[in-house]
């Protein structure tokens, strides 16, 4: 049954009320990022880049910045091929019991509170010396990234036909073969979506970071928490600026790839 004009009319205004309503406490930061005051103020007074200059030139906040997308980058690649392996594993085994028990327990990192596992990580860490390391970064945010890739990379597995495979290997392609020009194509979406979640849980992540970072090594989120705690510096809200939007430019990049394949 089609759905009524007036209908179609109060749900977009409703799904534009909710959009309004989530992403202004974000824009509200933009207008602050170019206060000519040495705080944080909302309305800015006056107009000044002095904060996006001191992101560029202060060497506290690019090399916490570089940290994190070296260790976001590293993470992202390293939690995406496991992941992968272990949803495509997950959906290979023969007992559903045994599958549900193991998927369960490869998620526990998304329900498990911040504090808790963040706790466990440092007194590992202590022991091992892998507090400020960036192995130590990059294996901890892995641990909270592969929940990510695993739901996306099995969501594509659901829908995945399976007698495809069976067709290739009919051909004469062998597993890895036909894994490699079958099924990897066909589920490359949920693993480009488990990529871009795995990159960006680890470049927001805070709490873990707090615990297993020192003055030689930090990321940008424990850069913000400093400055935020310590004197309100506004330039927090021009890196706040600068990543809302490369974040909307990676998704409005990400829809229009998505949408140009299922057009293909």
């Amino acid at each position: 049954m089609p759905m009524q004009k007036h209908t179609r009319l109060i749900l977009g205004l409703v799904c534009l009320l909710v959009a309004v309503w989530l992403v202004a406490p974000t824009l509200v930061v933009i207008p602050m990022s170019f206060n000519a005051n040495k705080s944080l103020a909302f309305p800015p007074v006056g107009f000044s880049w002095q904060w996006y200059e001191n992101f560029l030139t202060n060497p506290d906040w690019s090399s916490s910045f570089f940290n994190s997308l070296k260790v976001a980058t590293l993470v992202a690649v390293l939690a995406t091929v496991l992941g992968t392996l272990a949803a495509f594993g997950l959906d290979r085994m023969r007992s559903a019991t045994a599958s549900g028990i193991l998927r369960m327990l490869l998620i526990t990192p998304m329900v498990v509170p911040g504090v808790v596992l963040a706790i466990g990580i440092y007194a590992v860490y202590l022991d091992a010396h892998l507090v400020g390391t960036l192995g130590g970064f990059v294996l901890a945010h892995t641990i909270l990234a592969i929940p990510f890739v695993i739901i996306a990379v099995s969501a594509n597995l659901e829908v995945f036909d399976k007698r495809l495979e069976t067709a290739a290997a009919s051909c004469g392609a062998g597993r890895l073969t036909a894994f490699r020009t079958v099924t990897l194509p066909l589920i490359l979406p949920g693993i480009l979506s488990g990529l871009l979640f795995a990159f960006v849980t680890s470049f927001d992540e805070i709490i873990v970071a707090l615990f297993i970072s020192n003055p030689y090594l930090k990321t940008l989120p424990v850069q913000i928490f400093t400055s935020i705690t310590r004197d309100a510096d506004p330039t927090v809200a021009a890196v706040g600026t600068v990543l809302f939007l490369a974040t909307s430019l990676v998704i409005a990049g990400g829809l229009l790839l998505g949408n140009r394949r299922r057009k293909s």
